[in-house]
C-alpha cells in the first residue's frame, strides 16, 4: 500500500505557486471572488440568528472578521462562522469529483487568522489551489461511493482540502503536516441526511474549524497517527468502499491540477448544483417561446439514473428543501423567468402560484438520459449524463431541449462580468455599501497582486 499520507504531505511542502499551470492563478482568482460573494449572501440568511446567537453564548472576545458583520470572535468560530456563510444558500462552488464545495471551507479557515497569519495574494491563492488538489484527489481516490454511503464531501473531504491550505499557508514540515492530517482525520464528519437543513452548511463551517484546530494542534506538538489514509482503521478503510484506493489519491497528485482539469464550477443559480441543467433548460425554453405561467400545461425534467439522489423534497414547504426540490426550480422558472437569491425564500416557496404550477411538473429518472460517458458511474448527480426538460403549451406547441452542462460549468465558465453581477446581488443582499462592494471585487480580480487580503475582506462589514 503506497504511503499516501507522507506522498501527500511531501506535495504539500514542496508545492508552490510558480508549479500551477498558467490558467491556475485565473481560475484560482475568479473561486475565491465567487466564494467571498457566496459568504456575503449567507451572511444575512436564515442561519445568521442562531449562530450569532451561538457566538454570544459565551461573549467571547477576539480578533477574527465575521464576513458581513462587525462582531470579532476566536479564529476558530470564526472559521466555522464565515465557513457556514459560505454555504448557507448553496450559491458556492462544486467539485464533481469529490463530490462538493471545498472553498467555502478552505478560504473559510485561511482567513479565519490573518491577524497572526497575514497572507498576501499570491500566497492566499498557492494555499488555495493546494487545497482544492488534495480535496478532489481524496475525492478520486475514495470514489463517489464515499458519497452513496451517505456522507457529505464537503464535511469528510473538505477538511482535507482545508487543513492542506493551513499547511501549505503555514510552511508546516511534512511531518506536522501528517500530523495534522492525522488529527483531521478523526474530526471528519458531514451526513446527506442534513440536506435541506442549516446543518447542511454547517459541514462546512464545523470542516474549516476543525482544520483550523487540526493544524494548530499539530504545531503545538499534539500526536496523531502518520498514515491515517491509507491504515487499516484509517480514514480510507473506514469511510470509503471496496473500491476506494488511496494509492489512487497519491499517484494523481498534481497530474493534472484539479483546478484546471476538470476545473471547478461556479453556479448561476443559488441552489443545488443537481437542479441547474432542468433550470437552464426551461429558462432557455421560456426565452425561445416566451410563453408564461398562464400558458402553461405540463412540464417534465428528465435526469439520469442517480440524478435525483440529492433532490428529496417533491413538496418542499421552506426555501432551504425548495433547494434541493427540482420540481419547484422548475416551476419557479417558469413563473419568473429567472432566478435570484429570492426565488428561494420562504414566502417564494409558498407562494399559491408556485403551489399549483408544481402540480403541472414531473421529475424522475430516466435510462435514457445516461448517455456513452464511459466515467458515468463516477460522476456526481449535477454532471453525469444529461438532462432533457419537456414542456407542453395551451396552444398545442410542444418542444424539448437537451442541456449537457449547466452555466458555471468549466466547459460553460462564468465571465468575470457575469462573477461581477453575482457579486453585486450578494454584496446587496448583504447591505454592503456598493462603492465597497465594486472597490473590493476590483481587489479580489488582481489578488495575487494584493498585499494585504485581511483589509480586503474586514471592509465587508455593516
Amino acid at each position: 500500500m503506497t504511503a499516501a499520507t507522507q506522498e501527500i504531505a511531501a506535495f504539500i511542502h514542496d508545492r508552490s505557486f510558480n508549479d500551477f499551470p498558467p490558467a491556475a492563478a485565473e481560475r484560482s482568482r475568479k473561486v475565491i471572488a465567487d466564494t467571498v460573494a457566496a459568504m456575503l449572501a449567507g451572511s444575512c440568511g436564515e442561519v445568521t440568528s442562531p449562530l450569532l446567537r451561538y457566538l454570544r453564548i459565551d461573549a467571547e472576545g477576539g480578533t477574527a472578521a465575521l464576513i458581513g458583520h462587525r462582531e470579532r470572535c476566536t479564529p476558530e468560530t470564526a472559521a466555522m462562522i464565515n465557513g457556514t456563510f459560505g454555504h448557507a444558500l448553496d450559491f458556492d462552488d462544486v467539485l464533481s469529483m469529490m463530490p462538493g464545495h471545498p472553498s467555502a471551507v478552505i478560504l473559510a479557515a485561511l482567513f479565519a487568522d490573518l491577524h497572526h497569519h497575514p497572507l498576501n495574494g499570491e500566497q492566499l491563492i498557492e494555499a488555495h489551489v493546494i487545497g482544492v488538489e488534495i480535496g478532489g484527489k481524496i475525492g478520486l481516490g475514495i470514489t463517489n461511493g464515499h458519497y452513496r454511503r451517505g456522507f457529505h464531501g464537503t464535511g469528510t473531504l473538505g477538511i482535507f482540502s482545508a487543513t492542506a491550505a493551513l499547511c501549505k499557508a503555514y510552511r508546516l514540515a511534512p511531518r506536522d503536516i501528517q500530523t495534522a492530517f492525522g488529527i483531521a482525520g478523526s474530526m471528519a464528519s458531514g451526513l446527506r441526511r442534513n440536506f435541506g437543513t442549516m446543518t447542511k452548511p454547517l459541514h462546512s463551517g464545523w470542516a474549516a474549524r476543525c482544520a483550523l484546530t487540526a493544524v494548530r494542534l499539530a504545531m503545538s506538538g499534539f500526536t496523531a497517527a502518520q498514515d491515517i489514509l491509507e491504515s487499516r482503521s484509517g480514514f480510507f478503510s473506514t469511510y470509503g468502499v471496496e473500491e476506494s484506493n488511496p494509492s489512487v489519491t497519491a499517484e494523481n497528485l498534481g497530474s493534472p491540477w484539479v483546478i484546471t482539469d476538470p476545473g471547478i464550477a461556479l453556479k448561476q443559480f443559488p441552489c443545488c448544483y443537481a437542479c441547474h441543467r432542468g433550470m437552464d433548460g426551461i429558462l432557455t425554453l421560456r426565452r425561445q417561446l416566451g410563453f408564461t405561467a398562464a400558458d402553461i400545461v405540463n412540464a417534465s425534467c428528465r435526469m439520469p439514473p442517480g440524478g435525483m439522489q440529492v433532490l428529496t423534497y417533491d413538496n418542499p414547504q421552506t426555501g432551504l428543501e425548495a433547494k434541493f426540490s427540482l420540481p419547484y426550480a422548475i416551476a419557479a422558472g417558469i413563473i419568473d423567468g429567472e432566478y435570484t437569491l429570492r426565488s428561494f425564500a420562504d414566502e417564494a416557496v409558498q407562494r399559491p402560484v408556485a403551489r399549483e404550477m408544481m402540480k403541472r411538473i414531473k421529475a424522475f429518472e430516466d435510462p435514457a438520459c445516461r448517455g456513452s460517458d464511459p466515467l458515468f458511474d463516477s460522476r456526481s448527480s449535477g454532471s453525469r449524463g444529461f438532462v432533457e426538460v419537456d414542456i407542453e403549451l395551451k396552444s398545442g406547441l410542444r418542444k424539448t431541449i437537451r442541456i449537457e452542462k449547466p452555466p458555471g460549468h468549466p466547459d460553460r465558465e462564468l465571465s468575470w462580468d457575469a462573477l461581477a453581477r453575482k457579486f453585486d446581488d450578494c454584496a446587496a443582499h448583504a447591505g454592503i455599501d456598493p462603492q465597497v462592494s465594486s472597490d473590493t471585487f476590483t481587489r479580489l480580480r488582481s489578488l495575487d497582486k494584493d498585499q494585504d487580503t485581511a483589509s480586503c475582506l474586514t471592509a465587508l462589514t455593516r
